[in-house]
C-alpha cells in the first residue's frame, strides 16, 4: 500500500495526479447523473390535466393521483358557475411541469359577497346599464314615465324599493330603473283650474302627468278667495292640447306665501 503511494520519479507524480483526477471526475459523475437526478426527478415531467369546472372537494384527490399539489390564490362569484367550481387554473392543461408541482386554482363562491350600490340617478340610462353590469348586477325593469329629463334615471329600485347610492347589496341582485321619457307623445285637452284652491289646481296637474310651472300671485280683480287659480297658461278650451310632462302656469289670487325662516 505504501508503495502505491511512493513517489520515486516524475512518472510517479504524473500517476498519482491521474488517479486524482479520475477520483474527482467520478464523484462529480455519480453527484449529477446518478445522485441529484434520482432527489429532483431530473427529466421527469407531468402533463397538468384539466380541473377546471371540477368541485373543489374533487381536485385535491385527483391531484394527489398525478403527484401534484393545489393553492387557491382567488375566489369569485357567477351565477352561470357552480358553487365551489373552479374557475380557472394555472399553470394551463397541457403544460408540462415537475411531480408535487403546485397548481394555483381560483373557485365559485356558494353565496355572492355584499357590495356598496353605485349611483345611477341622473345619469343615463345607457351609462346606468354599463355601471350595472361592472358592479355583477343585474338589469331588471326599464320603466319609462312622463319627465323632461328624457332617457335619465330618476329613481333606482331593489325588490320595488328605491336603494340609496352606498347601501349593501349583494352581487348578481337586480336592480329596476325608472327613466324619464322627456315630454311624451300623448296629447290631451288642456285641464282647466281656474277657480280652484291652487293646492287642488297642483294636484290635478301632476295627477294628469303636467307640471306646474311658475306661480304668481297677484290681487283678485273681482273678490275671489286668496288661494284661487285666476289664470292659467295654456288657456283650457277652444280644443287647447298639451302633452304629458309639460308646463302649466298658473295665477293665483292672494299676497304671495312668506316661506318659513330655516
Amino acid at each position: 500500500m505504501s508503495n502505491l503511494f511512493r513517489v520515486n520519479s516524475p512518472w510517479g507524480v504524473l500517476k498519482h495526479l491521474i488517479i486524482i483526477v479520475l477520483i474527482v471526475a467520478l464523484i462529480l459523475f455519480v453527484f449529477f447523473f446518478v445522485y441529484l437526478p434520482s432527489t429532483t426527478n431530473h427529466g421527469q415531467t407531468i402533463t397538468v390535466p384539466k380541473i377546471t369546472g371540477m368541485r373543489l372537494d374533487e381536485v385535491e384527490s385527483f391531484l394527489e393521483d398525478n403527484n401534484l399539489r393545489y393553492f387557491v390564490s382567488d375566489s369569485s362569484y357567477s351565477t352561470s358557475k357552480k358553487p365551489f367550481e373552479v374557475l380557472t387554473q394555472d399553470p394551463v392543461p397541457g403544460s408540462k411541469v415537475k411531480e408535487d408541482r403546485k397548481i394555483y386554482i381560483s373557485y365559485n363562491m356558494k353565496t355572492p359577497p355584499q357590495i356598496k350600490m353605485p349611483k345611477l340617478v341622473d345619469g343615463s340610462v345607457k351609462n346606468a346599464q354599463m355601471i350595472l353590469k361592472s358592479y355583477d348586477l343585474q338589469v331588471g325593469e326599464v320603466r319609462f314615465v312622463p319627465d323632461l329629463q328624457e332617457n335619465a334615471v330618476l329613481k333606482q329600485l331593489h325588490q320595488g324599493k328605491e336603494i340609496a347610492p352606498g347601501a349593501p347589496i349583494t352581487k348578481s341582485s337586480v336592480i329596476d330603473l325608472v327613466v324619464g321619457n322627456g315630454l311624451g307623445n300623448d296629447e290631451f285637452d288642456v285641464p282647466r283650474v281656474v277657480g280652484m284652491p291652487v293646492d287642488e289646481a297642483t294636484v290635478l296637474l301632476v295627477g294628469q302627468n303636467l307640471q306646474v310651472g311658475s306661480i304668481t300671485y297677484q290681487t283678485a280683480p273681482n273678490g275671489e278667495a286668496d288661494g284661487t287659480v285666476l289664470r292659467q297658461r295654456p288657456n283650457a278650451g277652444s280644443g287647447a292640447r298639451i302633452r304629458v310632462g309639460e308646463l302649466v302656469d298658473l295665477w293665483v289670487a292672494g299676497p304671495e306665501p312668506v316661506q318659513p325662516v330655516e
